[in-house]
């Protein structure tokens, strides 16, 4: 058994043996769980170079796009790992200790990919100010979630029982207390915070109509409120404003791409254009952080089935039944007026993309474990087995400069060239 940190934060043991009186043949790891997360880190890289499709990009506000379900997929795999890997705790301090070291790596290797560090797809560049470095990213979200739901399994207490069919909720009820204390905690966060002015600079350049001495312009976002969900005034980018710092969030928002934004093609504020739309805002902020680690903690009970269920027919059944519920939640909430955003990481856009990974994961099991379909997915799987250093090579933008690297008789007659000219820029 080759053990392996993984980009779901965890090594992965293979799964439980079964009992004396179960002879019954377990495989060496979940294939369909590497056919997943290979699954995933594919989708990520075709949504981040195929962003300027609509349907395929990140919702600018509200609703859910295809970009929008790689996140929660992630953080779900990340729940399940956690089952397999820490299905047996003698030790909880010292495994506390590892789980917290192991995060802690990954938190800082998302520093440094997604920091600012690298930059230039067009030219490896490298260099970052400390006092405008990102904080947070995939990677650091992947961190929080997956921290967040060891430490509630390694610490939880779990109801005793030697019967293979002891009802799961019961057995992890704790588990679920924690899933509805976090959910209530971001609940009354995100409504409950009143929401003052703010300002922020927005650099100017040469020019521009400022004076010699000023590089940047001041803008004023007009709030003062309670409960309001839209880009300019919600409390989660109040709290990332204040605990991060305004420099150290998002450059980008997509919220930049909504119609009121977007009715100017030059990169600075104009008089039609809102003051906020040129704002910094954080996708992976600290209050949207909860959704993530109760995302992981949904998926921590996937895998919880993985271990105390030896059929394979009753471990599909009981995700199926699962998965139909949460997404039957997702959307009354959504019904309701709380409205699926993946900035804001909402709660019925968390309920309804944990859903969707558990109905994915259900057809991989099937096909993968089930059938034994591993011809068709062996390359997706190898990706899952090897995605940290996918991922790097990847989010660095190095896998990228060394395909570019390879034109010919002109450097811009590249396969990168060729495919953004062609699916992406048509």
């Amino acid at each position: 058994m080759a053990d392996y940190v993984s980009l779901s934060g965890g090594e992965e043991p293979p799964p439980p043996p079964p009992p004396p009186q179960q002879q019954r043949s377990s495989k060496p790891r979940i294939a369909s769980l590497d056919v997943f997360r290979g699954l995933s880190l594919a989708l990520m890289t075709f949504v981040d170079y195929a962003g300027s499709v609509a349907v395929v990009a990140h919702s600018p506000w509200n609703g859910v796009h295809l970009a929008d379900f790689v996140m929660p997929f992630f953080l779900f795999i990340a729940g399940i790992s956690v089952a397999l890997v820490y299905k047996n705790t003698s030790r909880r301090s010292l495994t506390s200790y590892k789980a917290m070291v192991r995060a802690l790596k990954l938190f800082l290797l998302g520093v440094l990919l997604q920091g600012g560090y690298f930059h230039g797809l067009n030219s490896l560049s490298y260099g970052v100010d400390i006092e405008k470095i990102r904080w947070l990213g995939i990677l650091q979200r992947i961190a929080i979630g997956y921290i967040g739901a060891a430490l509630c399994e390694i610490w939880s207490p779990h109801v005793l029982s030697r019967d293979a069919r002891c009802n799961l909720f019961k057995k992890f009820f704790f588990q679920w207390v924690i899933v509805l204390l976090i959910s209530c905690t971001y609940l009354g966060l995100l409504y409950g915070l009143y929401v003052p002015d703010w300002q922020f600079k927005v650099p100017q350049p040469p020019s521009s109509d400022l004076s010699p001495n000023e590089s940047y312009a001041i803008y004023t976002v007009k709030c003062g409120v309670r409960g309001a969900l839209g880009p300019a005034c919600n409390s989660a980018g109040m709290i990332d404003r204040y605990a991060l710092g305004i420099e150290h969030l998002y450059m980008k928002p997509v919220y930049r791409n909504l119609q009121i934004c977007n009715n100017s093609k030059i990169l600075q504020v104009t008089e039609s254009s809102p003051s906020w739309c040129w704002a910094p805002f954080e996708p992976e902020g600290i209050l949207s952080s909860l959704m993530a680690v109760a995302t992981c903690l949904i998926g921590l009970h996937y895998g919880h089935v993985l271990v105390e269920v030896e059929d394979d027919k009753d471990r599909l059944h009981h995700w199926l039944i699962f998965s139909v519920g949460v997404f039957a939640f997702g959307m009354l909430l959504s019904f309701i007026g709380i409205p699926l955003n993946k900035s804001l990481y909402t709660t019925s856009y968390m309920l309804i993309t944990t859903a969707t990974a558990g109905f994915t994961f259900c057809a991989l099991y099937y096909l993968v474990d089930m059938q034994g379909f591993r011809c068709l997915t062996f390359i997706l799987e190898w990706m899952g087995r090897h995605s940290l250093m996918i991922f790097i090579f990847v989010t660095s933008n190095i896998a990228i400069i060394g395909i570019q690297g390879f034109y010919w008789k002109h450097p811009e007659n590249n396969i990168i060239h060729w495919i953004v000219a062609i699916f992406v820029h048509k």
